[in-house]
């Protein structure tokens, strides 16, 4: 027996999101047939409220609900430092630290050959369009992963080029982690940022 049009519609939307498939979406499906109306209607605004309200920074690429999101119109923040990272979730997870107080810039993804993305798909020229004698330092955020390795590497020798000084997060093994499950590059990665005791 199959689902009723309407129902297997709603799978098939909730399938469009990352990490869901047909039995999550079919679990959900199920949950939303058991709320009354005023929940569903305040489900469906907010739907369509995010989706026309939410947009990107114009000068930084992270998420807002004006021009300019609340990180780069506070002053009391540090206006020589810029942290690029790749997604606006990787703005808040350096946010939920309360140590890093500078400006942020977001790239929007990371070069790829397997997915033909190259650096003028990514929000890298109002990056260069940002620097200009009160940046000190621009720190390169992306992850340890060989899209992020790339990235970086491309962003710091355009840097160089301009004559601004970039740092990289540092990685390696986790906290808890052991050598023996580590890959060959988090190993790599450790040993060239080994720290004298």
């Amino acid at each position: 027996m199959e689902y009723p049009n309407s129902f297997e519609e709603l799978v098939e939307c909730f399938k469009m999101l990352p990490g869901i498939g047909t039995k999550g979406a079919e679990r959900m499906v199920y949950h939303i047939l058991a709320m009354d109306d005023d929940q569903i209607q305040r489900f469906s605004q907010a739907l369509i409220d995010f989706k026309s309200n939410i947009q990107y920074c114009q000068r930084c690429g992270h998420i807002c609900e004006g021009e300019l999101c609340e990180i780069c119109l506070d002053q009391q923040r540090d206006q020589t430092t810029i942290c690029v990272v790749e997604s606006p979730k990787d703005v808040f997870a350096m946010e939920k630290l309360k140590e890093y107080r500078g400006l942020y810039h977001v790239l929007h993804g990371t070069m790829s050959i397997m997915d033909g993305k190259t650096i003028d798909d990514l929000n890298i020229q109002t990056l260069f369009d940002r620097l200009d004698e009160n940046i000190k330092e621009v720190i390169i955020a992306t992850n340890p992963t060989r899209e992020g390795e790339t990235t970086a590497l491309f962003l710091a020798k355009l840097l160089a080029k301009q004559n601004i000084p970039a740092s990289r997060i540092a990685n390696g093994l986790p906290i808890g982690g052991n050598l023996d499950y580590a890959d060959e590059l988090t190993l790599l990665k450790s040993l060239e940022g080994r720290k004298k005791l």
